[in-house]
């Protein structure tokens, strides 16, 4: 038993070697005096004042936020009604079917994805550009959104929906002050996810960009594509450290929420000796 305990940590940590050491290379180069990324020369800011000089680029990265930003929001939105509509269905085929075709939408590649809303908004004469990504991405992170709010309502108390229902609240009042309170963590969760997806995307995006919009992962392709720019490794590095600050910001929320969960626990086992 040690010795498979043992043989799985050091699986772990190659796993963490093989994923990890490619992005430290990328960030290390980027503080690289020379020109490429065949030996260090001495250790400058210049590739991070070009990329923060360059207007263009600036443009892109803007695109790339505002568009995960909001199709963060409505997939979230729209997410999480669907995850409630799921819970709540009673037949049990019904709501494992709706379920089925939510995990589809989240193993068929992105390329497929890219490419059928591609024939879609050429049949209805949608034109290419930011409405079109916008719609796309909130398509794809609305199944994120489910997988990430489902799990909090089946750890929901049911009791409380009873009782609010009971004392005469109605549907709205029953959904937004007790329902989305108990599933807010697996809200925010879902909306992190979606805003990472989106921020990151690149098949779908090319293939939805046109000629007049564009993002940072589609600009990245196009450059390095003419030669690696260690332009690049910054802009890289810049968005390495975004995702960082994203992910520690949700660990907090989520700590946060334990913490606030295990009071309220602690409150009811005091309340329940008391009594």
């Amino acid at each position: 038993m040690n010795k498979i305990f043992k043989f799985s940590n050091l699986y772990l940590w190659f796993m963490f070697a093989v994923l990890y050491l490619p992005i430290f290379y990328l960030i290390f180069y980027s503080f690289n005096a020379g020109g490429d990324m065949n030996s260090f020369t001495g250790f400058t800011l210049n590739h991070y004042t070009k990329v923060f000089g360059d207007t263009r680029l600036m443009i892109f990265i803007l695109n790339t936020f505002i568009l995960a930003l909001l199709s963060a929001l409505l997939a979230t939105a729209i997410g999480t009604l669907g995850a409630i509509m799921i819970y709540y269905l009673r037949q049990k085929s019904k709501r494992q079917l709706v379920l089925n075709l939510n995990n589809i939408l989240m193993v068929t590649p992105d390329v497929m994805i890219g490419a059928s809303f591609l024939i879609l908004f050429s049949l209805l004469a949608i034109q290419l550009g930011f409405f079109s990504v916008l719609l796309a991405h909130i398509a794809f992170n609305v199944p994120i959104v489910v997988l990430m709010v489902l799990p909090r309502l089946y750890e929901m108390n049911d009791t409380m929906v009873t009782a609010a229902q009971d004392l005469g609240a109605n549907y709205f009042q029953v959904l937004t002050r007790v329902v989305l309170p108990s599933i807010a963590s697996g809200i925010m969760a879902g909306f992190f996810m979606a805003f990472t997806y989106s921020l990151d995307d690149f098949a779908v995006t090319f293939f939805l960009a046109g000629n007049g919009f564009s993002t940072l992962s589609v600009e990245i392709y196009s450059r390095a594509r003419r030669g690696i720019s260690l332009e690049i490794n910054a802009i890289s590095t810049l968005m390495f450290i975004m995702s960082l600050i994203l992910v520690i910001g949700y660990y907090f929320i989520q700590t946060g929420e334990q913490r606030r969960l295990n009071r309220m626990a602690k409150a009811q086992k005091g309340g329940r000796r008391r009594a």
